[in-house]
Order: C-alpha cells, then sequence, then structure tokens
C-alpha cells in the first residue's frame, strides 16, 4: 500500500515484465499483450481483439459512426485518438521532441519511429524478401508489392491504391486542388513530395549520388532509375509485346504505341501527342522558342534532334577518331562510349 495525496494506492504488478498498474483492469488488459490473448470478437466480420474498447472502436467500421466531431472544420471521426491527433493540425502544437536532433512532433508514436532513425534501429522485417524496416506500418505497406493488394479505391474513377496518401494525392486530380504552393516562383503542387522536388530546381540541391559513379540527382527516384544503367537491370515489361525497361516512364511512353493513346494535347492548335516532350518540343513551335543552341556555330533550334541533325554538317570539319581502332565518330559521347569496348576486351 502507497500514500498518494493522502489515499492509499494499491498497485497491480504484470508477473512477466513488472510494470506496475493502479487498476486490475488495466492490468488484465497489459497481461494479454504477452499471451496475444483476443477474447473479444466482431459479431459481424469475426475480426477479434484483445481489448473491449477497441472491439468498440472497429464496430464504426461497419456502422460508419463517426461520433467525434470538429468545431473548427466540421471534420468527422470515429476513433477520438484520431481526433485528438486532427485537433493539432489546427493549433499546430506539437507536444514531443527528439532528445537528439530537437525534431518536434505531434503523435508521440511518430517521435518513436523518428528516434528509430538515429538508432538505425530496424525490428521489422518481410518474411517474403527479407527487407527491414523501422516502423511496423512501413512494413505493412511495403508486403503490398509481394500481395499486390489496393485496398483504397476512388470514388470517382475507381482506380485503386496500395497507400492511401496516394489515393488522397491522385484525388485532388479530379478536384484539381493544389494545396502546397512554392515560397520562390508561387507553383502550386497537389503533393508536397512534388513540391519539394520542385523547389530543388530553385537551389539546385542535388541530394542524391550514386555509389558507383557518383553522379548526383535532386530525385531519388532518378537515381534509382539511373542505378539500372549500372546493373543493366530492366524490371518494367510491357504486357503486351513483353519488351522490358529500366524505367517505369519508358514502359508508359512504350505501351502508348500500342493503344495509340495520345493523352497529350496542345492547348494552342489542338495538335495530339503520346509523349508529354513531343508536346514540349511541339509547343516551341508557336512560341518560336529556340532552347537548343550549336556549340560549334551558335544556331538555334526548338527541336532537340534537330539540333543532332545540324551537328552532322559538323562533322567533317573536325573528325573524331579512336586512337586505338581508328572508327570515326560525329559525337564526342559516342566516341567515349566506343572507348569502353576497348577497355572491357
Amino acid at each position: 500500500m502507497q500514500a498518494l495525496n493522502g489515499i492509499d494506492t494499491k498497485f497491480f504488478t504484470c508477473g512477466i515484465c513488472t510494470k506496475e498498474f493502479s487498476q486490475k483492469v488495466n492490468l488484465d488488459r497489459h497481461y494479454r499483450t504477452h499471451t496475444n490473448e483476443k477474447p473479444f470478437s466482431c459479431d459481424l466480420c469475426g475480426k477479434e481483439f484483445s481489448d473491449k474498447s477497441c472491439l468498440k472502436r472497429h464496430y464504426r467500421t461497419h456502422t460508419n459512426e463517426k461520433p467525434f466531431s470538429c468545431d473548427t472544420c466540421g471534420k468527422k471521426f470515429s476513433d477520438k485518438n484520431r481526433f485528438n491527433v486532427h485537433l493539432r493540425t489546427h493549433t499546430n502544437e506539437k507536444s514531443f521532441s527528439c532528445d537528439v536532433c530537437q525534431a518536434q512532433f505531434s503523435q508521440k508514436h511518430h517521435l518513436y519511429r523518428h528516434f528509430r532513425t538515429h538508432q538505425n534501429v530496424k525490428p521489422f522485417s518481410c518474411d517474403a524478401c527479407g527487407k527491414e524496416f523501422s516502423d511496423k506500418s512501413h512494413l505493412k505497406v511495403h508486403f503490398r508489392v509481394h500481395t499486390n493488394e489496393k485496398p483504397f479505391s476512388c470514388d470517382t474513377c475507381g482506380k485503386e491504391f496500395s497507400i492511401k496518401s496516394h489515393l488522397k494525392v491522385h484525388f485532388r486530380t479530379h478536384t484539381n486542388e493544389k494545396p502546397f504552393s512554392c515560397d520562390t516562383c508561387g507553383k502550386e503542387f497537389s503533393d508536397k513530395s512534388n513540391l519539394n522536388r520542385h523547389s530543388r530546381s530553385h537551389t539546385n540541391e542535388k541530394p542524391f549520388s550514386c555509389d558507383t559513379c557518383g553522379k548526383e540527382f535532386s530525385n531519388k527516384s532518378h537515381l534509382k532509375e539511373h542505378i539500372h544503367t549500372h546493373t543493366n537491370e530492366k524490371p518494367f515489361s510491357c504486357d503486351t509485346c513483353g519488351k522490358k525497361f529500366s524505367t517505369k516512364t519508358h514502359l508508359n511512353r512504350h505501351f502508348l504505341t500500342h493503344t495509340n493513346e495520345k493523352p497529350f494535347s496542345c492547348d494552342t492548335c489542338g495538335k495530339d501527342f503520346s509523349n508529354k516532350s513531343n508536346l514540349k518540343a511541339h509547343f516551341s513551335t508557336h512560341s518560336n522558342e529556340k532552347p537548343f543552341s550549336c556549340v560549334t556555330c551558335g544556331k538555334e533550334f526548338s527541336r532537340k534532334n534537330n539540333l543532332n541533325r545540324h551537328f552532322l554538317t559538323h562533322a567533317n570539319e573536325e573528325s573524331l577518331s579512336c586512337d586505338i581502332c581508328n572508327k570515326e565518330f560525329s559525337y564526342k559521347k559516342n566516341l567515349n562510349k566506343h572507348y569502353r569496348t576497348h577497355t572491357m576486351e
């Protein structure tokens, strides 16, 4: 018996981990985390829970009941914890701070997840491929690449997603909502990651570098695609003809050759294109923009392939030949690429 503010308080101790509780019901609930006992089951779907309150919260997913409503924006929630977390988005309250780097978080479990980045602890591993994660939710999302599960679908067009945030970003394509804007130029984006990627175009920051050749990139996905040039890996294959590609962008572009789809149209003349880069090149014919200039004579062109064709006219003026086999090239980059065929012999 211990005195607390003049009141005798009895503590209930867990026999497994010695954690103490002031109420037996809390001890019983905690004890089930050790035994994995789940005595409460849903009458509708049979899902089992270790705690009655969790069952009650789950049951609202069937009834779609949302008893917790935000006074500020009117958004409703079925779970009180999520409701409390949401309230902090209005107050911008961040009560949890990291002792290492002082980063602040509005949710305690976000702090815990962040703290593992300092410790490099990854306690959750994928049973299918062995990849390790610092956060259980990241493992859960990753596992869907093996099962191809896409539990989140768009109510407007039916498109399915494996990640809820991807659905949220996609939905803005229907509403044309762009809540993220660049402080430098004012350009707006529907996705924060696209804003971050764009912001680096102003700072010329390239935080992602290739371990093999040292080339730097402003975008992590571009680095990932670049690495395939070293490994010659082509993980994306066409379902129609079987042709393989090192990047998903190239696969998507190729796939349009089968469907004859031309989703990119010119706002000025209405001409349609299967490729965004071709639309961009075409658009310069209206603006009279000529962004490609010859390094030899300075002549300017609206399209890169026209510049390349023009450059051949200078080829006879100064030929580039291989010192080893005397083979000649019009472009220095082709000569450099050719040199590597000798070093591989």
